[in-house]
């Protein structure tokens, strides 16, 4: 009787080990399947076309918007996911506020009052600028007063280039 005990328990112990092996060996293989997906997200090369390391600072306004004085001619300018508008501004510590300084610089073609709505942050790319060595584009839609369709822009905060308004809006007076 104890010698059937000790072989039951043995066995019991024997299953409980091939069970533990199997379970472990499964998240080993999940964390690796991830590990692959998540690094395959990010290309190495970037796609932005309008990256420009040699634009400058963006200038504050008395009413802390960023100073815009010039129109794009391109269509694509803030339209396209890789032609998005650089507003890096000495840190991306707080991209909301680099954000909201740019957008508020703006206005409706005829000087309508803008409003805006984040969408999404997407599109990933490599970027110096980061500690985990990629950025995100954030996805806007803006919005006026008597607009039949709103408007989608694509902002990158972690590179810079020419700031510019986008066609189709004006510079807030």
């Amino acid at each position: 009787m104890k010698s059937q005990l000790i072989s039951n328990l043995l066995k019991q112990t024997q299953r409980n080990k091939s069970l533990f092996s199997f379970i472990i060996a499964k998240k080993i293989i999940v964390a690796i399947i991830l590990m692959f997906l998540s690094s395959s997200c990010i290309s190495t090369k970037s796609t932005l076309k309008n990256v420009n390391d040699n634009a400058p600072i963006p200038k504050l306004s008395k009413d802390n918007t960023f100073i815009i004085t010039e129109y794009s001619k391109d269509r694509k300018y803030g339209y396209n996911k890789d032609y998005p508008i650089n507003i890096f501004y000495y840190t991306t510590t707080n991209e909301k506020l680099n954000e909201e300084r740019f957008l508020n610089a703006l206005a409706g073609p005829k000087g309508e009052k803008i409003t805006y709505n984040k969408l999404e942050s997407c599109c990933p790319f490599p970027s110096k600028r980061t500690t985990m060595g990629a950025g995100f584009l954030n996805v806007y839609e803006i919005r006026w007063e008597g607009q039949k369709k709103p408007i989608t822009l694509y902002l990158n905060i972690y590179e810079k280039g020419f700031l510019m308004c986008p066609l189709g809006l004006t510079i807030k007076k």
